[in-house]
């Protein structure tokens, strides 16, 4: 290369180069994006205003209560073990020899329970019935249940009744007792077969 020819002129790196103008379409396009873009922000802008309102409309109002403040409250709630849906069998002697030494037992016993039936009625008025299956993976635990109902305040019957049996027909614990309820009361019937059946309180 000999010093006649020019070398090309190297670019400063301190100097921001210059961006290339726009073409006159381009520009109108962008123009008109702006009223659609600006519209949205205003649009988001109300969006936000009105949740923000309600907010705080929702903090300062009244509280909604569905229940009647002076009502009474009846409350079902009991943990109860069904009996065996299949008896215990005496096993023979053949069946004991052939389970291994740490597991002979005299008899058979299934883990599954029964399904607990439960009825509550007020004033001769069913006010539940339901079926309560046991719990476990086996269906081999209790069954449970929670249940409450509003009642107007006054003298009312309540009558529980439960079968935790086999039986077809009729319940093995039944009792009725007449209370006078008094404006949020709380009224609790439980249930322990240790005690005798249902007990109120």
């Amino acid at each position: 290369m000999t010093n006649s020819e020019s070398k090309p002129a190297q670019k400063d790196p301190h100097i921001p180069e210059s961006k290339p103008a726009q073409s006159p379409l381009r520009q109108q396009r962008r123009l008109e994006k702006y009223p659609y873009a600006l519209a949205r922000y205003v649009g988001q802008a109300v969006a936000y205003a009105a949740f923000v309102a309600l907010l705080g409309y929702f903090a300062t109002a009244p509280v909604y209560s569905p229940v009647d403040p002076e009502a009474a409250m009846i409350k079902l709630s009991f943990i109860h073990v069904g009996q065996r849906k299949v008896e215990c069998r005496k096993m023979s002697p053949e069946e004991i020899a052939r389970l291994p030494p740490n597991m002979r037992l005299t008899l058979d016993c299934p883990r599954e329970r029964l399904p607990v039936l439960v009825e509550l009625e007020l004033d001769g008025k069913l006010l539940l019935r339901r079926e309560l299956v046991a719990s476990g993976l086996s269906h081999d635990r209790a069954s449970s249940i929670y249940q409450k109902f509003v009642v107007a305040p006054g003298r009312h019957v309540v009558t529980a009744r439960l079968r935790d049996s086999a039986r077809r027909e009729g319940f093995d614990y039944t009792r009725s007792t007449e209370v006078e309820l008094k404006p949020r009361q709380n009224f609790v019937v439980d249930f322990r077969a240790e005690a005798g059946g249902f007990i109120f309180h």
